[in-house]
C-alpha cells in the first residue's frame, strides 16, 4: 500500500507541477511526511526531486546557459549547504510540546514548525495575484542564488524563488528551462551531501526498516513520466482553478504539521 500511494502521488504529483505552479518538491514533501519525521520527508523528495532533474538534464540540459548557471548555481550550493546544515541542527531538538488527540501523541517539533510556516508562506505567495509573478533584475542573480539555494537545503522550497530570479535573465525558453534544470541538480547535489552527514545517518535504520529506499526509488521512476511530458511542452501551465486547490490542500497540511497532527 505504501509503494502504491508513494507512486501514485509522485505521478500525479509530477503532472500537477505543469498546471499548479507549485514544484515537485513541494508537493511530494507532505506524502513522505505522512511515513517518515518532517526532515526525512524532506531528503527523501530532495532525492526524487534530484532523479526527476538529472532525467530532465538529459532532455533539455544541453540548452542550459552555463555562464548564467555558475553566477546563479555557485551561490546557490553554498548557501544550500548552509540551509541543509540548519535543518540537520533543528531536527536534533526536543519537541517543542506533546499533547493527546483521539488517544494518539502528537509532537510539535522545531522542524514540523519550522517547514509549516515555510509552506504557508510559499502558497501564501503562489496564490497571491501577482506575486506570483514576481521578478528582479539581472544583477540579482547571485543573490538570488543565495536565497533559493538556503531555502532548498533547508525545506527543498526553491524553484520558485529560482523562477523569479532567472526569468528576466533574457534566455530563450529553452536555455532558461536548461540552466534552471541544471541549476537544481547543483543545489540538489549540495544538500543532499549535508543531509547525508548530518541527519540522516541518525535515520538510517528507519530508512530500512520501512523500506524507505524503495519507496525513493519507486517514487522517481514514478515522477519521470511527468518529466518527459513537460520536455515536451517546454514551459509551465498554469491553470488558476487547480492552482487554487493546490494551494488551499497546500495551507491546510502546514496548519496541520505546525499543530503536531502529521
Amino acid at each position: 500500500m505504501d509503494y502504491l500511494v508513494i507512486c501514485v502521488s509522485a505521478l500525479l504529483v509530477s503532472g500537477l507541477t505543469l498546471f499548479s505552479g507549485f514544484g515537485l518538491g513541494t508537493l511530494l514533501l507532505p506524502v513522505f511526511a505522512l511515513f517518515f519525521p518532517v526532515e526525512v520527508a524532506v531528503a527523501a523528495a530532495a532525492a526524487v526531486h534530484l532523479a526527476n532533474n538529472i532525467f530532465k538534464a538529459g532532455l533539455v540540459g544541453r540548452h542550459a546557459d552555463w555562464r548564467m548557471v555558475f553566477r546563479f548555481a555557485a551561490p546557490a550550493a553554498l548557501a544550500a549547504v548552509l540551509g541543509a546544515w540548519l535543518l540537520g541542527q533543528i531536527s536534533g531538538l526536543e519537541p517543542l510540546a506533546r499533547y493527546d488527540l483521539a488517544g494518539r501523541e502528537c509532537l510539535v517539533t522545531w522542524t514540523k514548525l519550522v517547514i509549516a510556516v515555510l509552506i504557508l508562506g510559499f502558497a501564501v505567495v503562489e496564490l497571491s495575484p501577482g506575486l506570483d509573478r514576481l521578478s528582479f533584475p539581472v544583477r540579482y542573480i547571485p543573490l538570488g542564488g543565495a536565497i533559493s539555494g538556503f531555502f532548498g537545503g533547508l525545506s527543498g522550497h526553491q524553484g520558485a524563488l529560482r523562477t523569479a530570479f532567472l526569468i528576466r535573465a533574457g534566455l530563450a525558453k529553452e536555455a532558461f528551462i536548461g540552466t534552471m534544470v541544471i541549476s537544481a541538480i547543483v543545489v540538489d547535489l549540495s544538500r543532499m551531501l549535508i543531509y547525508g552527514l548530518t541527519f540522516l545517518p541518525r535515520d538510517l535504520s528507519l530508512l530500512q526498516n520501512q523500506q524507505g529506499l524503495g519507496l525513493v526509488a519507486a517514487g522517481s521512476l514514478a515522477a519521470f513520466a511527468g518529466a518527459f511530458l513537460g520536455s515536451r511542452l517546454l514551459g509551465k501551465i498554469t491553470m488558476r482553478a487547480i492552482q487554487n486547490t493546490v494551494g488551499v490542500l497546500l495551507l491546510l497540511l502546514a496548519l496541520a504539521l505546525g499543530a503536531g497532527l502529521v
